[in-house]
């Protein structure tokens, strides 16, 4: 069991930068694949970003890819989504991911932070 709790969301304009970060506590964070997800108003749930265990590879959703950065630091149990390049369009409740197992690739997770709102206005 793990439990994840996000900050570091707001208002940015167009343009802007704004860091999310995302404290975990329970197991061993390192056994963990993170990720984020966005949810905009009146949209689905959309992939953003994952990380791996030892945060040596990351995969990125294409309209956040060469904008958006995700890591991590194993000693903090803590996952960071850097974006860069805010566009209105990224307005969204920001929810960070876990997840057992080893592939950045999979879109199933099995624990889920209660989410942050990032609003970008133009």
């Amino acid at each position: 069991q793990v439990q994840l709790v996000e900050s570091g969301g707001g208002l940015v304009q167009a343009g802007g930068s704004l860091r999310l970060s995302c404290a975990a506590s329970g197991r061993i964070f390192s056994s963990y694949v993170m990720g984020w997800f966005r949810q905009a108003p009146g949209k689905e749930r959309e992939f953003v970003a994952s990380i791996s265990r030892s945060g040596g590879s990351t995969y990125y959703a294409d309209s956040v890819k060469g904008r958006f950065t995700t890591s991590r630091d194993n000693a903090k149990n803590t996952v960071y989504l850097q974006m860069n390049s805010l566009k209105p369009e990224d307005t969204a409740v920001y929810y960070c991911v876990a997840r057992v197992g080893s592939s950045i690739w999979t879109m199933e997770y099995d624990y889920w932070g209660q989410g942050t709102q990032v609003t970008v206005s133009s």
